[in-house]
């Protein structure tokens, strides 16, 4: 464990040390990584990096101080908005990622109903499929989660979801794409249910809002998703994952500004005066902001439709093969740009051997269980590597065929 220097040290020896901290991480530049970051080409992260660069001391917790990120933020919004399905009546707010957009609208939603005068004890209901973050949100705001099964092919059941609703529901969660098996939820029907019952409908599209507007453009068969569909009166998309900006940029918008009122949070209950925030963090760099903002007018619809169409190709690949695999079953055939897959028989096949053994290739993918899956995050970078990936795949089931190694689940965030 290092303790602060007595004595500063040098820049250049600073840095040397921090490359040195990273040479165990994994490269996701490269193509070789299918979770957690995404990667759209020298150019695009260069840009993403020096308008971060630019403004990663500013501050968002006051745009009086700072105009340009007020102006950055509404620029970003209304780019955004056309992607969601948003009109003139819609309102948003820039928020850190996915977990934070899930936060606002929980506790939005707990806001509302609360004042209403008519919940008491408010809860959700949403499929097990429906992100951690939502669980996350209700155990910080004191909102019951109640978690209904979804239908054979992984989607949201409607039919399962309705009798769980009660006169203390304020919210119920439909995913574009659900992140585990990477198929759309049935957004109609749970907005349509939502609208029956008077309550919120929220969706979550942090995964698939910029992939799925882009599929729809490139001529794709997507069902209905966004704002468009009656009866969502929320949705949220991250920047940082298939806008390929820096990390710390995600969206969530309303139908409109009377919903988007319950967000933020505002006191005079202190000697400093006035304070408001639209989120959980107070201070906010306003590098994510810039560049968000920079990334976007870079690359422009041309490169959002030509980084859609590579990323959904190397899918539609990725999963064809798994298809037609002797020992690999697809959980469900993707919607957009996220898969999972499975042994034929977990008996003789241990995926989580399999990921155990690509690792060592230099290959990283998630481990999700249950059931015991591997899941692939596919972006643009991936188009050129998805036939070293297949290969090696195959040569790592066989090996773990053979050798009848097993592996373990691992998990998908941890505390350290």
């Amino acid at each position: 464990m290092k303790t602060l220097p007595i004595q500063g040290i040098p820049a250049p020896q600073v840095f040397e040390d921090l490359e040195s901290l990273r040479s165990n991480d994994v490269d996701w530049r490269n193509g070789r990584v299918f979770s957690l970051a995404y990667y759209a080409g020298p150019e695009a992260s260069a840009v993403a990096e020096d308008a971060y660069r630019r403004f990663s001391g500013e501050n968002a917790l006051s745009t009086d101080a700072f105009p340009s990120l007020r102006i950055m933020q509404s620029d970003v919004l209304s780019m955004v908005g056309p992607w969601l399905g948003a009109d003139t009546d819609s309102a948003g707010f820039m928020t850190s990622g996915g977990t934070e957009s899930i936060l606002m609208v929980v506790k939005a939603a707990r806001d509302q109903f609360v004042a209403s005068g008519g919940v008491t004890q408010p809860n959700i209901v949403l499929p097990t499929s429906a992100h951690a973050a939502f669980e996350k949100a209700c155990h910080y705001f004191g909102v019951e989660s109640r978690r209904c099964a979804v239908g054979s092919d992984w989607r949201a059941d409607v039919a399962v979801m309705e009798p769980v609703i009660d006169s203390n529901t304020i919210l119920l969660v439909a995913s574009a794409p659900q992140y585990p098996q990477g198929v759309i939820d049935d957004v109609p029907g749970i907005a349509s249910l939502a609208m029956k019952h008077g309550v919120n409908c929220h969706v979550d599209a942090c995964m698939g809002g910029v992939t799925l507007a882009y599929l729809e453009r490139l001529g794709h068969g997507i069902p209905p998703w966004n704002l468009k569909v009656p009866g969502v009166t929320s949705i949220s998309v991250d920047l940082h994952k298939y806008g390929y900006t820096s990390k710390g940029a995600s969206v969530v918008m309303y139908r409109n500004k009377q919903l988007r009122s319950h967000q933020g949070f505002v006191t005079d209950n202190w000697l400093g005066g006035m304070y408001a925030s639209s989120g959980v963090l107070g201070t906010k760099s306003g590098g994510a902001i810039a560049s968000a903002w920079a990334v976007l007018c870079h690359l422009g619809d041309d490169g959002y439709t030509q980084l859609t169409d590579r990323a959904r190709r190397a899918t539609v690949q990725l999963a064809e093969h798994i298809s037609d695999h002797d020992h690999l079953v697809l959980r469900g055939y993707p919607d957009s740009t996220l898969l999972s897959f499975g042994a034929v028989d977990p008996s003789a096949l241990n995926v989580f051997a399999v990921a155990d053994e690509l690792r060592t290739r230099g290959w990283y993918v998630d481990r999700q269980s249950p059931p015991d899956s591997l899941h692939c995050t596919v972006s643009a970078v991936h188009r050129s590597t998805i036939d070293a990936f297949i290969s090696d795949l195959d040569s790592s089931i066989k090996k773990v065929l053979d050798s009848r190694m097993s592996g373990n689940v691992g998990t998908y965030g941890n505390l350290e």
